[in-house]
């Protein structure tokens, strides 16, 4: 089956998602600039950030720092985007088919395992050892905004791949976040919240869509979750991945065309109201959610997380201290290193072995490059952070290690864009290297 990326084309929620990206990758370096200013110019970050904010219901009473809201409250709404996204490419997108999602889950397999493997070769038995998760995960909103700084070096093809790498590295994040980083279960409120989630699968089995209902169920589910002890970041996800995502069906593309020709003839109010209405019904309950959600989720939610959550101070003695932990070299060796080599890697046994295929119009210096780039890790791996590391010194150790080995991770990069991205020969359907400049072209 020829899928989008061997035809050279993009889906249209790729291109919009791609420019979303692009563009809040500003916001997001701009947010870690002004908390790291924050943070080395006044005593009152770290204050305000541990502002206690309550909300109370009749008895109940919510309270949580402005932290931990944004950590394990707004940052639901990021998953959940994460999920819409994963859904809709699983069943419109680069991921539908087997072969189509192969070389890229390969890929992020493989840049999940070796940076988290060279994080352990420097923190085995360590006080960070059980902080691996902070060396996974790469960070899109930032890879696409370096990407865009490529320019035509990088093609269409190969910023979908990593597209679709990045989202099946978010959802090895969140398992290790759900697995790995959860401490004291509540299994009273655990089993509320499977309830919840039984109850939210039975709705879209029988297709009732009322979205006043999915929220109140989904707050519900979202509070057992915050109760049980689980990361709520598990609940964004799992909220994204039940919306259902289909293509336009040919009786409402005929619909909107009878409503807007109805309209033609007769421009009333009225009819403008039904035509707007039945182009709305065409788009499915997802792609209609990620216009509304997902400009709020890259724009503001993201960038106020980084904002909470990047404030380092940069003194010469936490530098000094950085520059011997562990912790630090192991994130900084594991997305520069770790990350371009274990994608690399998978990338080329996926290929090799034929279970996966590329578009072959792509080289593999454009590969390394996407692989180096792949190494930038922020968002997520802040967020980790704060669940992994309880010791302030060890937490400003990680976030150093968080912003060198990112920064380092674009340079090494957008390096191999310029000396050899257009190098190394075509990704064959093989998988095979061509070393010849000519287009390569399988045998008949």
């Amino acid at each position: 089956m020829t899928t989008l990326s061997e035809r050279g084309e993009l889906s249209r929620a790729a291109r919009s998602f791609l420019r979303t990206e692009s563009g809040s990758a500003v916001l997001l370096l701009m947010a870690a600039v002004v908390a790291l200013v924050w943070a080395n110019t006044s005593p009152g970050y770290e204050t305000f950030w541990h502002t206690d904010f309550s909300l109370n219901f009749g008895g109940t009473t919510l309270s949580l720092d402005l932290r931990h809201w944004v950590n394990d409250g707004l940052m639901v709404l990021f998953f959940f985007s994460v999920g819409l996204e994963i859904s809709r490419e699983m069943v419109l997108g680069e991921l539908r088919g087997v072969r189509a999602i192969a070389t890229p889950a390969a890929a992020a397999v493989g840049g999940l395992v070796v940076p988290a493997l060279l994080y352990l070769a420097f923190n085995a038995g360590g006080p960070g050892a059980g902080a691996w998760g902070i060396a996974i995960s790469t960070d899109t909103a930032v890879v696409i905004g370096v990407l865009a700084l490529v320019g035509p070096r990088c093609p269409d093809q190969l910023r979908v791949f990593l597209l679709a790498l990045a989202i099946v590295d978010d959802i090895g994040a969140v398992a290790a976040i759900a697995l790995f980083y959860t401490e004291n279960v509540d299994y009273t409120a655990l089993a509320l919240a499977v309830v919840a989630f039984v109850a939210l699968l039975g709705l879209r089995f029988v297709r009732f869509w009322r979205t006043p209902i999915y929220v109140l169920i989904g707050v519900l589910m979202w509070l057992a979750i915050l109760r049980s002890g689980v990361h709520p970041s598990v609940v964004g996800l799992l909220l994204g991945l039940l919306v259902n995502a289909y293509a336009p069906r040919p009786r409402d593309v005929a619909r909107v065309q009878v409503m807007g020709t109805s309209f033609l003839v007769d421009p009333s109010p009225e009819r403008a109201l039904a035509a707007q209405a039945a182009a709305t019904e065409a788009v499915s309950p997802n792609e209609r959610l990620q216009l509304r959600i997902q400009p709020w989720s890259s724009y503001v939610i993201v960038p106020l997380f980084v904002l909470a959550n990047a404030g380092v101070v940069l003194s010469a003695q936490t530098l000094a201290t950085a520059a011997m932990s562990p912790i630090t070299w192991g994130i900084i060796v594991g997305l520069v290193v770790g990350k371009p080599i274990g994608v690399a890697a998978a990338t080329w046994i996926a290929l090799r072995t034929g279970i996966g295929t590329l578009p072959d119009t792509l080289r593999w210096g454009q590969v390394i490059g996407g692989a180096g780039l792949a190494g930038i890790g922020f968002t997520v791996a802040l967020f980790v952070t704060e669940l992994a590391l309880d010791d302030p010194v060890l937490i400003n150790n990680a976030k150093i290690g968080i912003m060198t080995g990112s920064i380092l991770a674009a340079v090494v990069g957008w390096l191999i864009f310029r000396v050899a991205g257009e190098r190394g020969g075509q990704c064959a359907p093989s998988g095979l290297p061509v070393l010849p400049p000519r287009p390569w072209r399988p045998p008949s």
